[in-house]
């Protein structure tokens, strides 16, 4: 019977899709990657049979369960203002929460508890932690949603009660029927990593419609750029430094040279306000003064932007007849993302004499042909439902898949309709999961980490673990890698909140190892690592050299070169794997060839396995198993001794007396030697 390792990494292993990117919600320009989006797909994946489509979309529909892309979708509110979203909280600038509750006292009691709460962790208080968790469990108690979500997330983290996933996924059910999206995304997320595909797709279609459409009106950015405070067990110093906004030496830069005279740099200045970039505030009135001021200075770039800005009414009077003058403009300057964009004011009749499909279609055209993605999905649309245009299924998913794999957000949310309908593709509910998932993590509530990282960056490291924490169980990866970062790094500090106070070292291995855990069933190659060092030297976890090896085998299917060394390191010395040396070489030349910089380890490791293979019983061999023993003593020593400040001075003291009397005996001896005849005690 397989292991759940070995469960996971045959299901992950079935998905050809890698599907981190960045999404920026837009009807007139595609969003930018920060990953390529690679969707691979066979022959056998499409349906042939124009009879096996069921359900397709109508162009006279009046009900077509979604599919008008070219409607216009506003949201009625901001899921960021709904009376369970942390983000008032947390932002001084945003409006007092309000909502439909019909008991106000459960509602102002759940705000007391969760600012509380934050603040108890900023601090490090325990106490206070659990004053607070005992307030929101009192809302919760009394029926409100957002107190239940909260509550189900300390429940299921073992903070100040006992760790229950049973009565977590009640709390969080109980809390999405009530509306509480974050809920919804804890549900779904359960769902998926159960397999449950069925109950996950349809959570994550409804969140992945209310991200895109939230876009629209959300003061937060549809981009929440996923920062790693780590590259595997180091800081991640250089993301960390981009992502300070306003306080970066490089945007200090840019906007110094911007403030100059610029272009090129009032353009940058204008993308990164308008896009909420390298930890700025989304600011609409900031990014059209700068996208004016690049325009004056012949900066062309700047020109659709200002098109897409009318077009949406982003800090702005929304005019369509000025959107369609600037996209123009942009047209005529062979910015081919414009032709996207007139296009879409050609289907709607917007800022045009009346609506004209042909028109928008050659527009369309244009754009995909050179490879814009946002033409490659409206011609989508398109065929999927005849407008304009002889429907044509087949034709429509090839479209919507070249956009998806350009990382385009709506393409790659009706593709998963298509796959969750089977509409031109074989139906596949774990495909459908897996990209309504991409983009539903796009959605407002990803903000959270925006706020995680500006804890971490002003050293709130209290803050940022819990933000981060919470967002690990909506299922963020990025989140569960970080929160289990923090946990190791940090765990000499109070700031991990345990069942009764704050957590033992066993509490806090445990729960950083199942954060690692999670991390990795999403393809985290770092966290497969670490979960394997964890089982290999019992590190929080019983000893447990097989686990260790099922996890070093997770993370060499995603080319992970050190997992791939240790496996050979195992084989070689037959540590929960079979002892051959044979595939333990396989094993090391594979290492190399994955990452060339295992050139040196690889090398003493083959040549520990020629001595292996032809000296068994040598000393030598005896000293190379012992070195594993050895090394701890040794460093304890060095960290302890020689790296101790007092020591080290003198050590260094004493290195330089022994240098300058090997070069002053050197000294005499040459000159000894050139002149022989001369006696000793001659002073020089």
């Amino acid at each position: 019977m397989p292991s759940p390792m070995a469960r996971v990494l045959h299901r992950r292993l079935l998905l050809l899709a890698a599907v981190s990117f960045a999404v920026v919600a837009s009807l007139l320009r595609p969003a930018a990657a920060v990953r390529p989006f690679v969707l691979v797909l066979s022959g056998e994946d499409f349906l042939k049979d124009s009879a096996a489509h069921p359900s397709l979309p109508s162009a006279d529909s009046t009900d077509d369960d979604g599919w008008d892309d070219f409607a216009d979708d506003s949201p009625a509110a901001d899921p960021l203002l709904s009376p369970s979203s942390w983000v008032p909280l947390l932002d001084p600038a945003s409006p007092p929460l309000s909502g439909d509750e019909t008991d106000s006292s459960a509602d102002a009691l759940f705000v007391a508890g969760a600012r509380a709460m934050l603040s108890a962790a900023s601090d490090g208080d325990d106490a206070a932690f659990a004053t607070a968790a005992a307030q929101i469990e009192a809302a919760a108690e009394a029926g409100h949603p957002g107190a239940q979500s909260a509550l189900a997330f300390l429940t299921g983290a073992g903070m100040t009660r006992p760790a229950s996933r049973s009565l977590a996924f009640l709390l969080h059910k109980f809390a999405a029927d009530a509306g509480d999206l974050q809920s919804k995304m804890a549900l779904a997320y359960s769902y998926f990593r159960q397999e449950m595909y069925e109950e996950a797709v349809i959570l994550y279609a409804e969140l992945a419609e209310a991200a895109l459409t939230s876009s629209l009106i959300s003061k937060e950015p549809p981009v929440i750029e996923p920062i790693r405070l780590h590259s595997g067990t180091e800081e991640n110093k250089e993301a960390l430094r981009k992502s300070r906004g306003e306080d970066d030496e490089d945007f200090q830069i840019t906007e110094y040279q911007a403030q100059r005279g610029n272009a090129a740099n009032m353009y940058k200045l204008g993308l990164l306000y308008y896009y909420g970039l390298r930890g700025l505030r989304r600011d609409y009135g900031k990014a059209f003064h700068w996208f004016s001021k690049a325009v004056e200075k012949g900066e062309t770039r700047a020109l659709e932007l200002l098109g897409e800005i009318y077009a949406r009414g982003a800090g702005v009077e929304r005019n369509y007849t000025e959107a369609y003058k600037w996209l123009a403009l942009a047209a005529k300057q062979q910015h081919y993302s414009a032709y996207n964009g007139l296009g879409y004011l050609y289907v709607k009749g917007y800022g045009v004499e009346k609506k004209n499909l042909t028109k928008a279609k050659e527009l369309f055209e244009l754009a995909a042909e050179n490879k814009e993605a946002g033409g490659h999905y409206n011609l989508g649309v398109l065929y999927l439902k005849g407008i304009g245009v002889k429907r044509d299924v087949i034709r429509a998913c090839n479209l919507l898949l070249h956009a998806v794999n350009a990382g385009q957000p709506k393409a790659i949310y009706q593709v998963a309709k298509l796959f969750q309908k089977g509409i031109g593709l074989k139906r596949n509910l774990h495909m459908a999961t897996m990209l309504y998932k991409s983009v539903a993590e796009r959605g407002p509530w990803s903000s959270l980490s925006r706020w995680a990282l500006e804890s971490y960056l002003k050293g709130d490291v209290g803050k940022a673990l819990l933000l981060y924490s919470r967002m690990a169980d909506l299922g963020y990866e990025v989140a569960q890698s970080n929160a289990a970062w923090i946990l190791d790094r940090y765990g000499d500090q109070s700031i991990c909140m345990g069942e009764s106070s704050f957590c033992t070292d066993m509490e806090r291995h445990l729960r950083a190892h199942a954060l690692w855990w999670q991390a990795s069933e999403q393809g985290n190659e770092h966290a497969a690592l670490l979960i394997g060092d964890a089982y290999y030297y019992g590190r929080g976890v019983a000893r447990d050299y097989e686990r260790a090896a099922e996890a070093y085998m997770h993370a060499r299917s995603q080319s992970n070169a050190q997992a791939i060394f240790n496996l050979g390191y195992m084989h070689e010395h037959g540590h929960g794997l079979p002892l051959d040396l044979h595939l333990a070489k396989r094993y090391y030349d594979q290492a190399v060839e994955v990452d060339s910089a295992a050139k040196l380890p690889v090398m003493l490791a083959l040549t520990s396995l020629w001595l292996r293979k032809n000296y068994a019983d040598s000393f030598l061999v005896r000293f190379i198993d012992s070195l594993p023993e050895i090394y701890p003593v040794v460093n304890k020593w060095v960290e302890d001794v020689l790296l101790d400040e007092g020591n080290a001075t003198i050590l260094t003291l004493f290195a330089c007396l022994v240098t300058v009397l090997y070069l002053r005996e050197r000294q005499r001896r040459q000159v000894a030697a050139a002149n022989p005849q001369q006696p000793d005690d001659v002073v020089m």
